[in-house]
């Protein structure tokens, strides 16, 4: 029967104490009593584990207790524990001593784990309870003094002192009752003939057996003895042995007999047949066993479960016809069997760590349970290999889920990994679990260029904002990490900064021309390119990009020698014993282009007499094809064209005046057009209107042409600073062959003409010390003029400077 609310408040005073606070390896234990009301207080956990309550609220508390029900629960804010359901000591423990729950708290960021013992005590809150209200004996009258009967015993769930203490028999002559304390502690009950019964007198006696408990106040249970009197039995059933021990596998299968026991009788006849039954008054056993009434084989009745209960105390009973009774114990061993796989409990688990996570840092809390007993329940923990991770043990069936090593998300960006947990036991029982974890990215790597350096190649007259190539950069980081924009670094070309020459798209690393390129001016160019990624902070790289300007043929050939002059006729003389071969003069011309597209060839045009001379394709060298006869004209008039070999093709031509003469008055009267008197007067009136038109204007332009000639002569320097011209060869008119057949003398004049647009060239050209050129004035007297010195054609300050070379 159940107390009162009353009393179980004063209990509840009485047995609410806390036992002991420990915090050492973070452990918190209580004692409370059973039976206590939804939302009673056990302790303040906060205080006791030293926390601050706001640290519960902030670190997730929450209460591990594995498979076993819950009971208790954890009220964050006040930093208490409840009672979340009314605690039955008797359903939670039986008659285990002390009963406690076990159980954790955890907490996250960082992790924590703290364990908890509460001792639930007993409360006297059952009574003493016969399985049977009504015992029923059958005692021949004959039944000696001394003989005992064995009596149901009462259950009381309770345990130590609110457990059964006592039993108590209604007055009685016949019968007293005797305590028999069993080797195991339990307590056997016995009624004992102390006089002789006498079915003549009384056939039947009506007694009340009392079981009391020794709680607070006490509580007791009845239960009713019918003795119906015989005829005599003399002798009762006697058991070969008092106590039996068994073992079976808890995998044993239903009918399985565990054990016989055997009991005699020494009477004959009906009296002798004995009937063995179990006696006991705990449910689950006769739910569990059964005995073969006549043999006294104990039968295995359904499945056990080791985990349920260890061993069992079956008390059987043999009794005669007579109604004599003897008892044993048959206790029952259950052998483990290992039948339990570990269970997995994932406590607290991390799905994202960043790459630069520092080795030990905790990942994934694991506990393991094992049902099963001695090596059955012993568990070994592993993950998969070859992965920076490591499973550490912190204390009984609890591991950390740690890194290892440092972590790459470029190299594994997501692990599954696998938590396989084995038993002991053979064969050997294992679970896993499958944790999967994502590497969040840290920019740890700067971009890098698809090649170490670039060179790219763009036609000169490009139109400005062509696209010249693209150069390539990879991150190996993720997401903003791995964005990279391209920037072109700021330095200058020829002191120009290199971005009025290209630009680089920031997206896309295009390289674009700014402006359009001249060979002539700038054959190569190169500028630094850098990569740079999206991080915080961000990482670069840079490469080095070379630009090569092509060349086109965008200048034609331009002439050197001979000078095509308005005012004066030059010609080159050949004697008329010239010999075949004899070397008149060479075409000396230059291209500004570069390659093939300044690659000449000279031909012959048109001449006055095609059968008398030839030009070298290559080196433009006019000779005679045959011999010079007296028939053939004094005044031979040769064109001579220029080509490149560019596509298209340019040219230049040049005339080329050719006397045949043995004297020079014979070329003075081939070369004269015009008297002398005519020519002087007409030069004479043109200077004097020149010099009429130039005095009237002197005033007013001598300031303007002296500042001109000034910047004139600035410009040129520059010209010849920035131009790349190649140094060309001067020959005279009578250049030696190599047959030796002409007259030229051994020293020569070479020139440097450097110019950076060839519409524009400016060149100077130096003759031979002793040359023999026929220059005819048109206001000359008829005498010849012979060049003794070098003469330039521009007399500047800054014209190109002449290199003499001897041969």
């Amino acid at each position: 029967m159940k107390m009162s609310d009353r009393t179980m408040r004063l209990q509840v005073l009485l047995f609410f104490t806390t036992i002991s606070l420990s915090t050492v390896l973070g452990q918190v234990s209580y004692s409370i009593p059973e039976e206590m009301a939804k939302g009673s207080v056990i302790g303040n956990i906060a205080q006791d584990l030293g926390l601050d309550r706001k640290r519960l609220v902030t670190g997730k508390a929450r209460i591990f207790t594995g498979d076993s029900a819950q009971c208790i629960e954890l009220n964050r804010e006040r930093g208490v524990l409840l009672i979340k359901e009314k605690i039955d000591r008797e359903a939670l423990c039986g008659q285990t001593t002390p009963c406690a729950l076990h159980f954790q708290i955890i907490l996250e960021n960082p992790m924590e784990l703290y364990t908890v013992v509460v001792e639930i005590s007993d409360v006297n809150d059952n009574s003493p309870v016969f399985e049977k209200s009504e015992m029923k004996f059958k005692i021949s009258e004959s039944a000696v003094i001394g003989a005992k009967f064995m009596l149901e015993r009462a259950i009381d769930p309770d345990v130590g002192m609110n457990s059964l203490q006592n039993y108590f028999l209604t007055t009685t002559d016949n019968f007293v009752l005797k305590l028999k304390d069993h080797p195991d502690g339990e307590k056997m009950v016995e009624m004992v003939l102390q006089k002789p019964l006498d079915r003549e007198k009384q056939e039947e006696l009506h007694l009340v057996l009392t079981a009391v408990d020794g709680g607070e106040p006490r509580l007791s249970g009845t239960a009713q003895i019918h003795v119906t009197v015989l005829d005599s039995n003399d002798n009762a059933p006697v058991f070969t042995k008092t106590a039996y021990k068994a073992s079976i596998p808890e995998n044993a299968a239903k009918g399985t007999v565990i054990i016989r026991v055997s009991a005699s009788d020494a009477d004959k006849g009906s009296n002798s047949n004995l009937k063995y039954s179990i006696s006991n008054t705990v449910a689950d056993v006769r739910d569990m066993f059964e005995m073969n009434e006549v043999n006294g084989d104990l039968i295995l009745k359904s499945n056990i479960d080791y985990e349920k209960a260890r061993n069992y105390q079956i008390h059987v009973q043999a009794s005669d016809e007579g109604g004599l009774t003897d008892s044993c114990k048959i206790t029952v061993e259950v052998i483990d069997i290992n039948d339990n796989k570990p269970v997995i409990n994932i406590m607290s688990q991390t799905n994202v760590i960043t790459e630069d996570a520092k080795p030990a840092t905790i990942v994934t809390m694991v506990n393991i349970q094992d049902v099963d007993s001695e090596e059955n329940g012993k568990v070994n923990c592993a993950i998969n290999e070859h992965i920076p991770f490591t499973l550490k043990p912190t204390s009984s069936n609890f591991f950390n889920l740690i890194t290892d090593t440092e972590l790459d998300r470029e190299g594994a960006s997501e692990y599954n990994i696998t938590v396989t947990c084995s038993d002991e036991g053979v064969p050997s029982l294992s679970s896993s679990v499958t944790l999967t974890l994502q590497i969040s990215d840290v920019n740890d790597n700067a971009p890098v260029f698809e090649r170490s350096s670039y060179e790219a190649y763009i036609v000169e007259n490009n139109t400005p904002g062509l696209s010249i190539f693209t150069v390539k950069a990879t991150d190996a980081d993720w997401n903003q990490n791995a964005r990279v924009s391209y920037i072109l670094e700021d330095s200058s070309v020829n002191g120009v900064p290199v971005s009025s020459y290209v630009s680089v798209s920031a997206d896309g690393g295009v390289i674009h021309a700014v402006r359009s390129f001249d060979y002539e001016q700038i054959k190569d160019f190169q500028f630094r390119v850098k990569a740079q990624d999206g991080g915080s902070p961000p990482l670069s790289s840079n490469v080095t990009v070379k630009i090569l300007i092509q060349d086109q043929n965008d200048n034609p050939p331009q002439v050197l020698y001979p000078v095509q002059t308005g005012g004066s006729m030059v010609a080159e003389m050949v004697p008329r014993s010239a010999d075949v071969g004899y070397l008149v003069t060479k075409v000396v011309a230059v291209d500004v282009d570069s390659g093939q597209n300044a690659w000449l060839s000279y031909k012959l045009q048109k001449a006055t007499d095609r059968a008398l001379f030839e030009v070298g394709l290559q080196n433009g060298e006019i000779r005679t094809i045959r011999q010079v006869t007296d028939k053939d004209a004094v005044k031979q008039r040769l064109i001579v064209i220029v080509e490149d070999n560019g596509q298209p093709s340019r040219s230049a031509t040049v005339i080329v005046n050719v006397a045949v003469a043995d004297s020079f008055p014979e070329v003075l009267s081939e070369f004269t057009d015009f008297t002398h008197d005519k020519e002087y007067n007409d030069n004479l009136t043109f200077y004097l209107v020149l010099a009429l038109a130039v005095v009237s204007f002197l005033f007013i332009t001598c300031l303007v042409v002296i500042i001109s000639v000034k910047v004139y002569r600035w410009r040129q320097s520059r010209i010849l600073y920035h131009s790349n011209l190649p140094v060309i060869p001067y020959y005279p008119p009578r250049y030696s062959d190599t047959l030796g057949t002409g007259t030229l003398q051994h020293v020569y004049n070479y020139e440097v003409c450097r110019t950076t647009d060839s519409r524009k060239s400016d060149c100077k050209f130096g003759r031979a010390g002793s040359q023999n050129v026929l220059i005819m004035e048109p206001g000359s007297t008829g005498t010849m003029q012979r060049m003794q010195s070098e003469k330039s054609i521009l007399d500047e300050p800054d014209s190109p400077l002449e290199v003499s070379l001897e041969v």
